[in-house]
């Protein structure tokens, strides 16, 4: 046996997910194996087994399991990502099956990779050359997440890139796992089981039509006219699957065909779950050990593999992983389904002794390259090679790239309407429309981007604007939200927040934008419409109306409705921050949700145009702790994760990141610098600004620069790579609004310098 090894890699903790026992099936007995191995061989490692539940609460587990997932519960897998993500493990091994996982194909188990962002191994216990399109993609998927695939044959080397144009060299072929145990006499064993004075032929396995048993009970009857003492023995309980169907079925066919046969006497029928150790017992107690599967593209066979490994000679089927396992004279192959085959076989090495015991010899040798310490070796190579490898993280204070403004993705994305809402990919996706909320935006980013030509800049005001107009319902005054592409309303009126932007665009347009004519559109339209912000109750769709207010004051400082919204609100906010505050909570809600940085960005500009001192300090305190809770531990900008919002005084959650979130807190932290003058506002916008190029959680960019698009969020397992209008002009807004920053901070910086 190996001695214990010396974890001093940078690997000290994984997840290991897969089934475990005492479930019964045989990738329960892996993934237990594998744990045990990985714990004998490296004492120091941390190894948390996530184990797939079919049957929740049924199941005892050992303490090494952290967390069961009830397989058809899809949340359960999300539930799990975020705990294999808060572990501090490094890696996640997973033992993939299709019949272990919910959802089409077992499609679940994607779900809980693409919300970790871990490096990932897999091995696959099934490879099909012939998947269905559900079983395909599925795959598919996994191949693309996974940093390294291990198989147990190189036929599945060969399958996966044949079939799923998997590349070579993220596929490794690592045997299946087998025991540690000497060469053995079997005569030792055989008065354990009453098997004193038998030849012992064994198959061992949950009982199924797939394992052939027929064959070998088809052969017993030459095997007994020469070997009366030949003793068939089927070890192991029948599937639990095939249990709940059809119950005993099968086996009771099986023992019908023996005594038909009149060999009722020489097949034994052992219904049961046998542990690991007693299973060893029973392999060294038999004489040989017989394979009859009836699928020639079976890649893996735990029992074959424990058979070699304890020394049996073994005569099989030439299905995929016994043609490997039992090539150059390691073992004896005979067709499917030929009895005469087997027990020509089957006497010929009862008949000789020498040439049985030394067949069990050279399978003996074999099986010494395979035992647990060494693939529990190769694997935990593997997964130091993917940690290893994984980019490192670069932080800078004076890390200063900046993209300039590019209209190119806007102009992809928008036609004689409007901005359309989403795309696949890069392309724009029709079936979805129009949205106002898109359409402000849009709006308010061609009041800010400079160095457009004025034709280009004027034809867009146009487009946009007049979508912002006729979505105005006047009869019941509100704003529309979504428009479908043939220019139909899919509602009568939008959503508050809808609304609120609307406002919000009017108020920036009336102040920034270039021509005149715009200016005195967005001031009508608002005098128009602007009533409507003092019914809204929802405090994002508040806080947008006051930002449109804000804006309006800066043009007219005797706007009364602009006023009134702008004093109507903050007190109202106030009151909430009090209600909602712990302390290690200061917030307006006792959730976190979208586009969070507005609402102290919209306090501090009712600050500084009210000269409420108050409103100030409240917004730079609650900005201050949103910043907290937008970083990473390195301190790299973490937008608050779509999967955080709604949770009770729950700290956020990293996934799924949207451009929306940089770009609030990039023009709070601006509003903030503007009341304060102070650089670290300046910094924190520009820490946010970086998330677009790569500063992030996975290092991944997501802004396109070469033609000004952005991919739609960061989810654990990359990006999502569609660019939708919302996150395109998020960030050129932000390409706009951190250019803005950075002169705005040169100016200051250079006034303080002259009066010094």
């Amino acid at each position: 046996m190996a001695p214990p090894a010396q974890n001093n890699s940078r690997v000290t903790h994984i997840a290991l997910i897969g089934n475990s026992l005492p479930r019964k099936c045989g990738i329960a007995t892996y993934t237990t194996d594998t744990f045990q191995a990985l714990r004998m061989r490296y004492p120091g490692l941390k190894v948390d087994v996530y184990a797939m539940d079919d049957h929740p609460d049924r199941y005892q587990y050992p303490p090494e399991v952290v967390r069961a997932i009830p397989q058809d519960q899809r949340m359960a897998y999300l539930d799990a990502a975020r705990a294999i993500e808060a572990s501090g493990a490094q890696a996640v091994w997973l033992q993939h099956e299709y019949g272990i996982f919910g959802g089409s194909a077992g499609e679940y188990i994607l779900a809980l990779l693409d919300r970790t962002t871990l490096p990932l191994i897999a091995t696959l216990h099934t490879v099909l050359e012939q998947p269905d399109s559900a079983q395909r993609a599925v795959m598919d998927a996994l191949l693309r997440r996974a940093a390294k695939i291990i198989v147990m044959a190189e036929r599945g080397r060969e399958i996966l890139v044949e079939v799923y144009g998997a590349n070579p060299e993220a596929i490794a072929v690592i045997p299946h796992g087998v025991p540690d145990r000497d060469f053995a006499d079997p005569d030792l064993f055989k008065p354990r089981f009453g098997w004193s004075g038998r030849r012992v032929i064994l198959t061992f396995g949950l009982l199924s039509p797939g394992k052939g048993i027929g064959t070998v009970i088809r052969a017993m009857p030459a095997v007994v006219a020469e070997n009366p003492d030949a003793l068939y023995v089927v070890l192991g309980a029948t599937h639990p699957n095939l249990v709940a169907h059809e119950g005993e079925k099968c086996r009771d066919e099986l023992q019908a065909l023996a005594r038909d046969l009149g060999v009722a006497a020489n097949v034994s029928f052992i219904d049961k779950f046998v542990e690991h150790d007693e299973l060893i017992d029973y392999l060294q107690a038999a004489d040989l050990y017989v394979t009859p599967y009836l699928n020639p593209a079976q890649i893996t066979s735990g029992t074959l593999s424990y058979a070699v490994g304890v020394g049996k000679a073994v005569i099989s089927t030439p299905f995929a992983h016994a043609t490997e396992i039992l090539a150059d004279g390691h073992g004896v192959l005979i067709d499917f389904k030929d009895s005469d085959g087997f027990a020509r076989a089957i006497n010929a090495l009862l008949r000789s002794d020498a040439e049985r015991d030394a067949l069990s010899r050279r399978a003996y040798a074999r099986g010494r390259t395979m035992i647990w310490s060494r693939l529990a070796e190769t694997a935990m190579a593997t997964i130091e090679a993917i940690v290893g490898n994984r980019p490192k993280r670069l932080m800078s204070g004076a890390f200063r790239n900046m993209l300039p403004p590019n209209l190119a993705a806007v102009e992809r994305m928008s036609d004689a309407t409007g901005i359309l809402q989403h795309a696949i990919h890069s392309v724009p996706d029709r079936r979805h429309g129009y949205c106002i909320d898109d359409n402000a935006r849009a709006l308010m980013l061609m009041t800010a981007i400079d160095n457009v030509d004025p034709e280009v800049r004027d034809r867009w005001m146009s487009v946009y604007a007049s979508f912002v107009q006729y979505a105005w319902n006047p009869e019941r005054r509100r704003f529309r939200n979504f428009m479908n592409y043939d220019r139909t309303w899919c509602e009568a009126e939008g959503s508050e927040d809808s609304n609120g932007r609307a406002l919000w665009a009017l108020g920036v347009t009336a102040r920034d934008a270039g021509e005149r004519k715009h200016r005195d559109w967005a001031q009508m339209l608002f005098d128009e419409t602007a009533s409507l912000a003092l019914e809204l109750g929802s405090v994002r769709s508040q806080a947008f109306a006051m930002l449109g207010a804000a804006a309006m004051l800066r043009v007219r400082p005797d706007h009364k409705l602009a006023r009134a919204i702008l004093e109507r609100f903050p007190d109202e906010h106030l009151a909430m921050l009090d209600r909602a505050r712990r302390p290690d909570w200061t917030w307006f809600e006792i959730v976190l949700a979208y586009d969070n940085a507005r609402l102290p960005e919209a306090t501090i500009h009712a600050g500084m145009t009210l000269g409420r001192d108050d409103l100030v300090q409240c917004g730079l305190e609650t900005l201050d702790w949103m910043l907290v809770q937008q970083s990473a531990p390195d301190g790299r900008f973490r937008a608050v994760g779509t999967e955080s919002f709604g949770r009770v005084y729950a700290k956020p959650l990293p996934f799924d990141q949207q451009p929306l979130e940089a770009l609030a807190t990039i023009e709070a932290c601006a509003a903030a610098h503007s009341a304060t003058g102070e650089s670290r506002w300046v910094e924190a916008a520009f820490r946010a600004y970086q998330w677009y190029l790569g500063m992030n959680d996975l290092g991944l960019p997501l802004a396109t620069s070469q033609d000004g698009g952005c991919f739609d969020g960061l989810m654990p397992a990359g990006v999502n790579r569609n660019q939708g209008a919302e996150s395109i002009l998020a960030l050129q807004m932000a390409n706009c609004a951190i250019s803005r920053l950075s002169k705005q901070a040169a100016g200051m910086a250079e006034g303080s310098r002259a009066v010094a």
